[in-house]
């Protein structure tokens, strides 16, 4: 055998150590995430479906909306998946796709809030030149 230093997979643990526990949590957390989901779905659907709701208010809104279901969705599986299937381990990469992922979709939604925050400055603050600076 070689050098063992190189670490191939990490152990998860922390959430529950106890197996009585593990089914409720799983179904607990699985009722949020699908909880969030249907919300999230709802939004968009209702801001593409309704004319009235073609303002950038709710584009953005509905683009947070989107962002907020792939932040979730980084995550989640695999979290469900490690309650149910009791395999406390994930691989080096595996770990650094999802904190890729994850950041990668924070960094955008804290960008999209900084719009959002613009946008409702400009809204309050200027609204005869609001049609204008959002036209451009």
């Amino acid at each position: 055998m070689g050098n063992q230093t190189f670490l191939n997979e990490f152990v998860l643990s922390g959430l529950s150590d106890f197996p009585s526990l593990q089914l409720p949590l799983f179904l607990f957390f699985l009722l949020i995430y699908l909880l969030t989901l249907f919300c999230n779905w709802l939004i968009i659907v209702l801001i593409v479906t309704d004319p009235h709701l073609h303002v950038p208010m709710y584009f953005f809104l509905g683009n947070l909306a989107s962002l907020d279901l792939c932040c979730s969705s980084v995550t989640v599986p695999r979290m469900l998946f490690d309650l149910y299937t009791k395999k406390r381990k994930i691989t080096t990469s595996a770990c650094i796709t999802q904190i890729f992922f994850f950041m990668f979709f924070d960094a955008f939604e804290v960008i999209l809030l900084a719009v959002m925050s613009y946008d409702r400055y400009t809204a309050i603050c200027k609204p005869l030149h609001y049609v204008q600076i959002m036209m451009l």
